[in-house]
């Protein structure tokens, strides 16, 4: 009887993000060195997109929560580096996509920022900023992460500074660029994988 191939699920894949990270001169990592810690963790395949704290990984166990708490902990233990990290695993990522209503206005990827949440409860504490006008700017909310379309840009955004104030070190912001290529190294990543595991499952070729 032919066995079943090992399969890596979707599940396990996974992403982190820094926040803060290699801003100004405060709180440097080298992406290296974020592989080199994300691997000495047990996590796999690490990957990471940028300068700016995006890592992709498998984990073999452990919610993406789970996974963000021990990185956060060897960041500071292993690197010196106090930075919050939030974790996504590959299924919310896509979600998190699927959800952003705010694509038939925002053209500019650069410009459209989904600030990811720690806590899915902490929406609420965007209820307010939700029921003000926001000019030419536009905000909603989702399940894990609020979406903000910024047309002067990010650093101009008042809407952007609103919701960094209500959210504190509880939130995250990646660009729309950013978080489709962090999408795609996941899939791709996913895709590898299971090459190399039908490749190398018992009774293969």
């Amino acid at each position: 009887m032919q066995k079943a191939a090992v399969r890596i699920k979707t599940e396990e894949r996974q992403v982190a993000l820094l926040r803060g990270v290699n801003v100004g001169q405060a709180n440097r990592v080298a992406m290296a060195d974020l592989r080199r810690l994300v691997a000495d963790l047990g996590f796999q395949d690490a990957s990471t997109l940028l300068n700016s704290g995006n890592v992709v990984f498998t984990s073999p166990k452990g919610t993406p929560r789970e996974s963000a708490m021990r990185i956060e902990k060897a960041l500071k233990s292993k690197l010196g580096v106090t930075c919050r990290v939030i974790a996504l695993s590959a299924g919310e990522l896509a979600d998190v996509i699927a959800r952003n209503p705010l694509l038939s206005i925002a053209d500019n990827p650069s410009r459209l920022i989904v600030a990811v949440l720690a806590n899915p409860s902490d929406r609420s504490k965007l209820a307010p900023l939700e029921k003000r006008d926001w000019g030419r700017d536009a905000l909603a909310v989702g399940p894990h992460a609020a979406y903000l379309w910024c047309v002067e840009g990010v650093i101009a955004s008042t809407l952007n500074a609103a919701v960094n104030k209500a959210l504190g070190e509880e939130v995250t912001s990646r660009n729309w660029a950013t978080i489709l290529k962090l999408q795609e190294m996941l899939e791709k990543s996913w895709e590898e994988n299971r090459g190399r595991n039908q490749t190398h499952r018992p009774g293969g070729a």
